[in-house]
């Protein structure tokens, strides 16, 4: 984890515009809103699940910094007052805070066309797999994805959801992405058989509701500190949680449910799939 954790921090750094460029203050906020921090969860399922299939790390990388991006513009939009309204995130000052508001858009809206444009680049794939491999992106990243998540979350405040419900709310607003890294991962290799590729899709959305699963333990029993953001911020806010409809252990009782039907998704690829299980505990298992 370490060492592709590093590989994709130095990618970044050098797949972002430096601050020396015009416009400098803009520039400066997207490297300070994506470096320096971070789990690199996605990315590190980009680069696990490209061990199914034999990648070459030149598009990994590339792919993983795409993700990355995307989920960075996430936060830094998800942090805005008109949104969750949150003044840490990663142990910092959230982006509208150490810049502004404006500024704090525009990084959003700069880093998610940025994305588009690496895993754009001519000759990173065959024309045919790299479409694919936009269009998924794409996808996972709209309204039908992590966009459309979002939305719903923030019309559920105050209201209570159905497992169902809250389910579908997860599976786009933060299941969409962790989706599209494992799937980005294998397509930037050999193809898979189809009944191969449904199970490491089915892996794939397991794991991504088991991330927000996690997440919602979390906000309610680790500290701002351990966090690196503030600590019970869904309970003040009113928003539906899986705590909030199974309670603490209810909610553990499902996380490891949902741990053990992601890693028997995994079982046909055998000792391929090492980096993948691996993750898919230290997702269950992680305190931050």
């Amino acid at each position: 984890m370490g060492a592709t954790q590093a590989r994709v921090e130095k990618a970044l750094a050098e797949q972002l515009p430096g601050s020396h460029c015009i416009p400098h203050r803009l520039h400066e906020a997207m490297r300070y809103s994506a470096l320096g921090g971070g789990k690199r969860v996605r990315p590190l399922l980009v680069f696990a699940a490209g061990e199914l299939t034999n990648a070459p790390e030149t598009r990994l990388i590339v792919a993983a910094g795409a993700v990355e991006m995307i989920h960075a513009y996430s936060l830094v939009h998800d942090d805005l007052p008109c949104m969750d309204n949150d003044v840490l995130r990663r142990g910092r000052p959230t982006c509208h805070v150490e810049f502004d508001e404006a500024t704090a858009l525009l990084v959003g809206d700069a880093l998610q066309t940025r994305a588009f444009e690496i895993l754009s680049t001519p000759g990173l794939a065959d024309p045919v797999r790299q479409l694919e491999m936009l269009h998924l992106l794409a996808h996972a990243s709209g309204s039908q994805g992590m966009c459309g998540g979002q939305a719903i979350d923030l019309a559920s405040v105050g209201k209570a959801l159905t497992q169902p419900e809250l389910e579908l709310m997860h599976a786009l607003k933060t299941g969409a992405l962790i989706r599209a890294a494992v799937l980005l991962g294998a397509l930037c290799g050999e193809p898979l058989q189809e009944g191969a590729r449904e199970l490491l899709d089915r892996f794939a959305k397991r794991a991504g509701l088991l991330f927000q699963v996690v997440d919602d333990i979390l906000d309610c029993t680790a500290s701002t500190a351990t966090l690196g953001k503030t600590a019970g911020k869904d309970e003040a806010a009113d928003k539906p949680t899986y705590v909030s409809l199974l309670g603490l252990e209810g909610a553990r009782a499902y996380a490891e449910e949902l741990r053990s039907e992601a890693l028997g998704a995994l079982d046909s690829f055998g000792p391929r799939a090492r980096r993948l299980t691996e993750l898919a505990d230290y997702i269950c298992h992680r305190h931050f």
